[in-house]
C-alpha cells in the first residue's frame, strides 16, 4: 500500500486517510463513522466517554473494545448509567473486556449524570455539542496542517464548559478528537475519498435547536 502526504492508496486505487488504512478494524470506522455528522445522544455520550478511556492508549485498543463497552454500559444509555452506583463500579473493575481503569469508570458515571443535566437545559446533547461547531473550513486540510491540530479553540472551550459543569476526564484534546468524530470538524485530508461526502453530509445536516 503506496503512502504519501498522510494519505494511503490500496490495491483497488482508493485513496484514504493514512490512518483508516493501518488496520481492518479502521477502514468501516474512517469510511463511514469519522467526521460524519453525528445527533444522536446515545451515540455523542457513547464517543466522549469512550475518548476519555483512550487517554495513554491508542483509539484502536478502543475500537477493538467497543462491543465490550458498549455491553458493559448498557449501550451508552445515561439514564441507565447515572442508575449505577459503587457495586458497579467494582463489577466494571473486574471486567476484563473493557479498559479497567477505576477514574475513568468513575467520570462515566459522574458524567452520565451532568448529561442528563444537559439534555434538561438544552433539550438534548446534541444541542449542547453542535452549539461549539467552529466555521466550515474553505477547503479541505493538508496533511502538514492536520498533524498541527491536536486541540482548538472551540475544543478547549468545549472542555472547559464542561468541566465547569462537573464532567471529567474531558480536555481540549478529547474534546477536539470528540469533534473531529462526530463531525464537528472534517479533519479528512484532502485527497481522501470520503473528505467531499462528509463535507457535503456536513452542509446538509440540520443542526439541532
Amino acid at each position: 500500500m503506496a503512502t504519501h502526504d498522510g494519505l494511503a492508496i490500496d490495491t483497488q486505487g482508493v485513496c484514504r486517510c493514512a490512518w483508516g488504512a493501518s488496520h481492518e478494524l479502521y477502514y468501516d470506522y474512517h469510511d463511514q463513522e469519522w467526521g460524519v455528522p453525528e445527533g444522536d445522544d446515545h451515540r455523542l455520550f457513547e464517543k466522549i466517554c469512550l475518548e476519555g478511556f483512550q487517554s495513554g492508549l491508542s483509539w484502536l485498543t478502543i475500537l477493538k473494545k467497543r462491543p465490550a463497552f458498549r455491553s458493559a454500559f448498557a449501550d451508552f444509555d445515561f439514564d441507565r448509567i447515572a442508575e449505577m452506583g459503587p457495586d458497579d463500579v467494582e463489577r466494571l473493575m473486574g471486567d476484563a473486556s473493557i479498559v479497567r481503569n477505576r477514574r475513568k469508570i468513575e467520570a462515566t458515571l459522574n458524567n452520565a449524570k451532568r448529561a442528563q443535566v444537559l439534555r434538561h437545559e438544552f433539550g438534548s446533547l446534541a444541542a449542547y455539542f453542535w452549539r461549539f461547531e467552529p466555521p466550515r473550513r474553505s477547503k479541505a486540510l493538508d496533511w502538514d496542517t492536520l498533524r498541527t491540530l491536536a486541540t482548538s479553540p472551540e475544543s478547549t472551550a468545549l472542555a472547559k464548559d464542561l468541566k465547569r459543569r462537573g464532567w471529567t476526564f474531558v480536555g481540549p484534546t478529547t474534546a477536539y478528537a470528540f469533534m473531529q468524530a462526530m463531525g464537528l470538524v472534517n479533519d479528512h485530508v484532502a485527497g481522501c475519498h470520503v473528505q467531499a461526502r462528509v463535507e457535503a453530509l456536513a452542509l446538509a445536516y440540520k443542526r439541532p435547536l
